[in-house]
């Protein structure tokens, strides 16, 4: 089985009018739009993953709102192939999800992850499937942070904080895709 394309947050909240925007939202999101547009046409699986937060926790994300919702055009469809919604409300896709069984029913070993923040699900996302014996690809295109600063460590732009996160997640073996690596894995 090829390469399966997953997508996580890929919501409202992290636009400009979300509670959680990320600068290079419009550029990350054409590059998942893209990402999602060659999985349909390769009738590659495709795993959304949408973020909820718990009922205590701050607004954003709330169930119903419209930060909570997929971005435009973004979200399972059907006559495509096979697209799985998958729920959470903790950073990673793989805890409390039936995300890696129906994966592996699928006989997929190699995930496509995109989507945002780089530093937060996607980052746990990736290390989840790492840690299960998937092979991980990364786009680095199509996904996006925002600034981080501490009293303690200093301050991070958004993608000083996204390129870091892919730096990490590289060092543990993730591999960043480009298009003939992608070519290569779908054959």
């Amino acid at each position: 089985m090829a390469v399966a394309l997953v997508v996580v947050d890929a919501q409202n909240e992290f636009s400009v009018g979300g509670k959680r925007p990320v600068p290079n939202h419009s550029a990350a999101l054409e590059a998942i739009q893209h990402q999602v547009a060659r999985a349909r046409r390769e009738r590659r699986p495709i795993a959304w993953v949408r973020h909820y937060n718990k009922p205590h926790e701050t607004p954003a994300f709330a169930r119903g709102t419209w930060g909570a919702r997929f971005s435009a055009g973004l979200g399972p469809q059907t006559g495509f192939g096979i697209e799985a919604l998958f729920e959470k409300e903790v950073y990673g896709a793989f805890t409390g999800t039936m995300i890696e069984e129906r994966l592996h029913f699928n006989g997929v070993h190699s995930v496509l992850i995109v989507g945002f923040y780089a530093h937060m699900c996607l980052s746990t996302c990736a290390r989840e499937a790492l840690s299960r014996g998937f092979q991980v690809l990364l786009d680095p295109e199509a996904t996006g942070s925002c600034d981080l600063e501490s009293e303690f460590f200093g301050k991070q732009t958004a993608d000083e904080v996204r390129r870091s996160a892919l730096l990490h997640l590289t060092n543990m073996g993730a591999i960043v895709a480009d298009e003939s690596l992608l070519s290569l894995a779908t054959e």
